[in-house]
């Protein structure tokens, strides 16, 4: 079994991952993560956690969230059920890439999947009326460090599919990038 690793043109951190799926009469079959693949294409991180998100509305928004150092994650984040619009967005201070965002597609269809790099804020919007998402992530969950971004904030411009999503109040209060507290510094690879 095997996986097509994609990195996004614009941000080549975020990467798209397609698993091989073997498909017949019943159904598909496919892995989801197969830690020798995953480090033969640099990403082979250990991952401590696995999380489980279910929206039972269209237009639920989750997001923009990440943790600041030092308990940064980075998320393998796939659709299990139904269809969501799923957003990373660089926010490592001094990045040439600083402020810009990717998106994509995921569902429950095709197992498709999308790693985010530590360093980067994620959000993912249900477009059906049942979406669950799953995701492994690379350090555990740490409420003194978990922070977000608003979902709108024009100096992103994020293109949202939806006008108006179901927000928490933590996310529809969220600080601008400008504003928000982050610790994330880009680092020049040698």
């Amino acid at each position: 079994m095997g996986f097509e690793f994609e990195p996004f043109k614009t941000l080549p951190e975020i990467v798209k991952i397609q698993p091989e799926t073997f498909t017949d009469e019943r159904g598909w079959f496919a892995e989801t993560y197969r830690k020798s693949n995953f480090a033969e294409h640099g990403l082979g991180y250990e991952f401590v956690q696995d999380s489980h998100s279910k929206s039972i509305v269209k237009g639920v928004l989750r997001g923009l969230h990440y943790q600041k150092d030092p308990e940064a994650q980075g998320k393998l984040v796939q659709c299990v059920l139904g269809e969501v619009f799923d957003v990373a967005v660089d926010i490592r201070k001094g990045s040439p890439t600083y402020g810009r965002w990717v998106s994509t597609h995921l569902s429950a269809k095709k197992p498709a999947m999308v790693w985010i790099p530590e360093g980067f804020a994620h959000g993912v919007l249900s477009m059906t009326e049942e979406a669950d998402i799953t995701y492994k992530v690379t350090c555990e969950y740490s409420a003194p460090h978990d922070r977000s971004i608003r979902w709108n904030d024009p100096a992103i411009g994020i293109q949202w599919p939806i006008a108006n999503p179901i927000l928490s109040k933590k996310d529809s209060e969220a600080p601008l990038l400008k504003d928000a507290d982050n610790n994330f510094r880009w680092k020049r690879k040698p």
